[in-house]
This record gives C-alpha cells, sequence and structure tokens, in this order.
C-alpha cells in the first residue's frame, strides 16, 4: 500500500474514531440537558459534514424523543 492509501486509511480511520467517541460520550451524558447540548455542539464542530449528517439522525433516531430541541437547535447554530 503507497503512502497516499496509508494515509487516507489514517484520516477515515480518526474521523471514523471521533465520530463513534461522539455518539459514546452523548449517551452517557444523555441524563442531563445541559451536557447533552454542551457535548452535541462540540461534537457537531469535530466531525466533518458527512459525519454531522450521520450525528444528527443518530440523535434524532437515539434521542428526538428527549432531546429534539436541542439536537434541532444546536445543528442550527453550529451549521450555519
Amino acid at each position: 500500500m503507497g503512502f497516499i492509501a496509508v494515509y487516507i486509511c489514517a484520516t477515515h480511520s480518526k474521523t471514523r474514531f471521533m465520530f463513534e467517541y461522539s455518539k459514546e460520550i452523548l449517551t452517557k451524558v444523555s441524563f442531563d440537558r445541559n451536557l447533552f447540548k454542551k457535548e452535541l455542539v462540540k461534537a457537531i464542530k469535530w466531525l466533518k459534514a458527512d459525519e454531522r449528517k450521520l450525528l444528527m439522525m443518530w440523535c434524532v433516531t437515539t434521542f428526538g424523543h428527549k432531546y429534539g430541541d436541542i439536537i434541532a437547535q444546536s445543528f442550527r447554530q453550529v451549521v450555519r
């Protein structure tokens, strides 16, 4: 495997790690509205555009019933 292929794989792994890490953190702080919002905003800022879309779908599916307002507001606020 060439340098470019290794670099692309490493970059993809790193961003995928951040996506999975964000989901783990959000699950752990989901007991508290303020913590959830704080961590969601951080995650949105960290992730690339395509991963933000995945995170938004995951958040709505997983926490939409509880934090739908926070999810919508956070993505609107950060993605501008």
